[in-house]
């Protein structure tokens, strides 16, 4: 397991309000306690035989008490909350532009339209170009050029 998707992992254990989460696959056995004053304890110890595609079953089991608790207020600073993330709609690579030596499709202070596009995401070969969802200006971009991106990553904070 990367240093990132533990540190997801924890991040989604925080927000779902469990205590205690005990995961075990070929590849790893992970145990993860919380205190009543949210100290998190993570334990973890490798097994000899990795199998990278067996670590989709344990998020599954996870879901579910996530969708009955409530989540954890966003620690993001107060100026942001007028912003609207555009999101990935997808997994893949992220692209600012359509080729090395292309310019990027927008910038920080572009005012871009509803349907126009924004960036391309590399999936599976398939270069698949990301329109925004609604009219406004490019605040922030939040992922770094051929980066990869996870479903529902936001990409760019609008104003």
């Amino acid at each position: 397991m990367k240093a990132k998707e533990l540190q997801e992992l924890l991040d989604f254990i925080a927000k779902s309000g469990l205590n205690k989460v005990n995961i075990e696959t070929e590849e790893f056995k992970i145990s993860v306690q919380r205190e009543p004053n949210t100290k998190q304890i993570v334990s973890m110890s490798a097994a000899p035989a990795p199998a990278a595609p067996q670590q989709a079953p344990a998020a599954p089991t996870l879901a579910p008490a996530a969708a009955t608790t409530p989540a954890a207020p966003a620690a993001e600073p107060a100026s942001s909350a007028s912003y609207t993330p555009l999101k990935s709609p997808m997994i893949g690579t992220f692209y600012r532009s359509s080729g090395p030596d292309a310019p990027v499709f927008v910038q920080v202070g572009d005012t871009v339209e509803k349907g126009q596009v924004i960036c391309i995401i590399e999936a599976m070969k398939l270069f698949n170009e990301i329109e925004a969802e609604q009219a406004g200006r490019i605040v922030k971009v939040l992922v770094e050029n051929a980066t990869p991106v996870e479903y529902d990553q936001p990409l760019f904070l609008i104003e």
